[in-house]
């Protein structure tokens, strides 16, 4: 069997992976980037200013541009927040993810097609990775290569990650169905330019429901880390309700959504994760896509660091890079998700919050620019106090 030799395989081909394989093909490195055949991520598609003009992406790849949000109670009273000079990008994953990996190949990344078997360490310290190439080349099933590196990027429940990674599986998760329909005309439940988002036990007893326009679709979902709810009828309810039931369905897809990031990303040898393989998706908002792209750069650079140095130490600085500047966030919004999710009570209170000028300007501004503001303190200060309230009952929706 001929075993081809790269300095680096990416394994996953979504926007952690691909961006990780265009980062190291441009720095001169031999990369591969393997991934399935006719892989779709299930996701809301949503994608912040901060991640277009950071990672160079063309606005041809946006498929709608929201000016708005709509949050909806479980008495179905709605709050509006509007964005005020700026948008949220929409993006259509199957093309998005392809356009992501082709500027990679561009580079010079080499693509390969198939599914990851597993990897050993070989006498030298080489690694030797086995892929299933099983319906891409009916002649042949197990293809290898040899590498100095890995980056595990293959998703949620990575099978990189549940190899090297210790405690890998233990990660707690969402569960996420949409199904993806003809967008109809602008109506009363339906604006081509507002995401409405469910905070409804009906539909999502922990979680939340969502309509996101993508242009000439919508995605309609949901998602729940509740064992036995049933996501596909939650999604059909809400379909009814918004009168999407009347739409062509295009196709329908779940995954699961990591809810923290792992406690270590690298096995301490030669191999490190990136996006949901390393739980990097935004407790309480589900955002994934700016986070992906961001952990795939920091993989990339801690990948070169252990190339350069010969030191596996330098694995580690992706998660410590990454958690620097995003773990303050994401401990802000495990908490928010925790709390205020935990009953139509609150999650009426919630919503309710949400109608502050201080809050919706400070959450725009957070999420477009993945900051957390600190141009208005007295504004942090007021929020402060309000939410007090709220947990307290002093303020009543």
């Amino acid at each position: 069997m001929q075993t081809d030799n790269f300095d680096v395989v990416v394994v996953g081909g979504g926007p952690a992976g691909a961006t990780a394989a265009d980062d190291l093909a441009r720095r001169g490195l031999s990369v591969a980037l393997l991934d399935r055949a006719g892989r779709i991520k299930p996701c809301g598609g949503a994608i912040p200013p901060q991640a277009m003009t950071e990672f160079d992406l063309p606005e041809s790849l946006l498929v709608a541009r929201i000016r708005s949000a709509r949050m909806v109670s479980p008495t179905a009273v709605s709050v509006d927040m509007h964005i005020e000079g700026g948008y949220v990008g929409m993006v259509d994953r199957e093309s998005f993810d392809e356009w992501l990996r082709e500027r990679a190949a561009a580079h010079g990344a080499v693509r390969l097609t198939g599914e990851f078997e597993g990897l050993q360490y070989l006498d030298d310290g080489v690694i030797e990775l086995s892929y299933d190439v099983r319906g891409a080349d009916p002649a042949s099933v197990t293809r290898k290569v040899t590498t100095r590196a890995v980056i595990g990027a293959d998703g949620a429940r990575s099978a990189v990650a549940r190899q090297c990674i210790p405690d890998a599986g233990r990660v707690p998760y969402v569960a996420a169905y949409h199904e993806i329909v003809r967008s109809p005309a602008t109506g009363a439940h339906y604006d081509g330019q507002r995401c409405d988002v469910y905070y409804q036990g009906k539909l999502s007893p922990d979680f939340y429901a969502w309509v996101f326009p993508h242009g000439e679709t919508v995605s309609v979902g949901v998602g729940s880390a509740l064992k036995g709810f049933s996501l596909r009828n939650a999604v059909a309810d809400l379909r009814n309700l918004t009168g999407l039931d009347l739409s062509d369905t295009i196709r329908k897809e779940g995954a699961p959504i990591p809810l923290r990031p792992l406690r270590r990303w690298d096995d301490g040898r030669g191999v490190v994760l990136a996006g949901d393989a390393a739980g990097v998706v935004a407790p309480a908002s589900g955002e994934g896509i700016y986070y992906a792209l961001a952990g795939g750069r920091l993989a990339a650079e801690a990948v070169i660091g252990l190339l350069e140095t010969g030191d596996p130490g330098a694995l580690k600085s992706a998660r410590r890079r990454f958690m620097r500047a995003h773990g303050r966030v994401f401990w802000v919004l495990g908490l928010l998700q925790r709390f205020w999710y935990s009953s139509d009570a609150r999650r009426e209170r919630f919503v309710s919050m949400c109608r502050d000028p201080d809050v919706q300007h400070l959450t725009w501004q957070a999420y477009m620019y993945k900051k957390l503001v600190r141009a208005r303190p007295l504004a942090h200060l007021r929020i402060f106090f309000k939410d007090l309230g709220h947990l307290l009952g002093v303020v009543r929706a």
